[in-house]
């Protein structure tokens, strides 16, 4: 069955956003926004479009398709005096403006912030980059694996043994879109409350990810010590490891709390562990967790990833599964909580993709409109700002459309 809702009643009915952002921040940050209902302009590059089109897999924009629902396209080349007219004119009638072009750029093309609000003083402007608006490296490329690499989290994801680990994922720019989501809201109650003006968001994808790392800051300052990578084991809490079972499989195992960590030891048969005074607080298990991974490893290793699960259930330990993706298009949990829907497509036919979230009981957000093609929505967008089919076609045979 297909989960577009066009019809559903969300909390952001009513704000426009002009997304001029490329590839994957900004497309996270709206996309979140549009989920709960605001209605998202792409505006995009004549010919070729938003970078993230390009990512496919067979052939196909499975990246596009999925950051790019419920939007709405626009072609617009700003670099045309006329493309730049057309945004403006747009502008009058938003709520918000992202943008991630190298700081700088908007000025260059005569959009600075002060401009825009020459047209709507109410307008909030989001200016997404690797490093900030500000800085010694404003004018540094700005690509998520270097601020991954430079933000702390790469020297402390992975083994001691190994290089640093980046994550396989765009990590950086997720967590820059989620904090940017939550910080375009902060700054839209100012308008929409306190009767504010706009403002601008200066959202590098460096403090976001920075933030994350806790108080790293404070305990280097405390101790002098760069902390080694330490694998899937954790510098705070033990036991917190994967273990392997007798069949391949993999279960991800935390007992951070004092209960816990005797119910564990219970349930593997090792309860005189509970009084060893190697083990009778959490920095004493920190210090000895080579000995504690050696006794839960054993036993683990000796029974099935079905065996571990059923018997840690039972005794109400804190064990759970090493998914991998094709794990969990069938899992049970994902079919009982919707956490994949289907989409239609017209290559896939249906395109699964992660639901909407998080879910607010009256007004849950919804997927209304696949992914739209390259200027699916001139018409419709620019048509109500005046234009008839004739400027239209004009504008897109002059390549400003």
């Amino acid at each position: 069955m297909s989960a577009l809702r066009p019809d559903a009643r969300c909390a952001l009915d009513g704000v426009r956003i002009l997304d001029l952002s490329r590839v994957v921040a900004g497309n996270a940050l709206t996309a979140w926004l549009a989920d709960q209902g605001a209605e998202v302009i792409k505006i995009e590059p004549p010919g070729r479009g938003d970078d993230l089109r390009g990512w496919r897999v067979k052939g196909v924009s499975t990246y596009w398709k999925v950051y790019a629902r419920n939007k709405k396209s626009v072609t617009l080349n700003l670099r045309d005096a006329r493309g730049r007219d057309l945004l403006l004119r747009l502008v009058a009638g938003a709520q918000v403006l992202v943008e991630n072009f190298r700081p700088g750029v908007l000025e260059e093309m005569g959009l600075a912030p002060d401009r825009l609000w020459q047209e709507n003083s109410r307008l909030v402007v989001v200016r997404v980059s690797g490093w900030g608006q500000d800085g010694l490296f404003r004018h540094k490329p700005g690509f998520g694996s270097l601020v991954e690499g430079m933000s702390g989290f790469a020297a402390m994801n992975g083994f001691a043994d190994r290089p640093p680990v980046l994550p396989p994922l765009a990590m950086a720019d997720m967590i820059a879109g989620l904090s940017g989501a939550a910080a375009v809201l902060v700054a839209l109650r100012e308008v929409e409350v306190k009767a504010g003006g706009g403002q601008v968001i200066d959202l590098p994808l460096f403090d976001p990810i920075f933030s994350i790392l806790g108080p790293n800051a404070a305990n280097f300052r405390l101790n002098g010590k760069v902390e080694l990578r330490v694998g899937n084991r954790s510098h705070t809490t033990a036991p917190r490891n994967v273990y392997a079972t007798k069949d391949a499989g993999w279960v991800a195992l935390s007992a951070s709390t004092q209960g816990m960590f005797e119910r564990l030891m219970r349930s593997i048969g090792r309860a005189e562990l509970i009084a060893d005074p190697r083990c009778l607080a959490n920095a004493d298990r920190v210090k000895n967790v080579e000995m504690l991974d050696e006794a839960i490893g054993g036993f683990i290793g000796q029974r099935s990833l079905a065996d571990n699960l059923e018997h840690f259930e039972r005794e109400g330990v804190t064990v759970g599964p090493i998914c991998d993706i094709a794990d969990l298009m069938e899992h049970p949990y994902i079919k009982s909580r919707g956490v994949i829907v289907e989409i239609p497509d017209d290559e896939m036919g249906s395109l699964p993709m992660h639901a909407v979230q998080p879910r607010l009981s009256g007004t849950p957000g919804a997927i209304r409109l696949a992914a739209p093609r390259l200027g699916q929505h001139n018409a419709e967008i620019l048509g109500a700002l005046g234009l008839d089919a004739g400027e239209l076609r004009q504008l897109a045979g002059d390549g400003v459309l």
